[in-house]
């Protein structure tokens, strides 16, 4: 599941810049044809992709900092799993 983007606040505008982007013109035609399709202007569409990919470059790293943390902690886990292997064999 994809994290959101942190709201703004209400009645709070965010700041733009405006950028140069240098796009080949099979891709710029790609990105206008995409744009009218999903009813946005280009740089709603740009923003949008930056947004979607950022996001999922955190949640990657997010992923790979927690799949560290369990496997770090996984010798602790053993331990505890070993504590109550006699209580699960009882029934309990």
């Amino acid at each position: 599941m994809p994290f959101a983007a942190a709201p703004k606040p209400p009645g709070v505008r965010l700041r733009k810049e405006r950028i140069l982007v240098e796009f080949p013109e099979n891709l710029l035609k790609r990105a206008d044809d995409a744009a009218r399709r999903l009813d946005k202007n280009r740089s709603e569409l740009i923003r949008t992709a930056v947004e979607r990919m950022l996001d999922e470059m955190e949640k990657k790293q997010f992923e790979l900092e927690l799949a560290a943390a369990y496997t770090a902690n996984a010798p602790m886990s053993q331990e505890i799993m070993d504590e109550f292997v006699q209580l699960d064999r009882e029934g309990f």
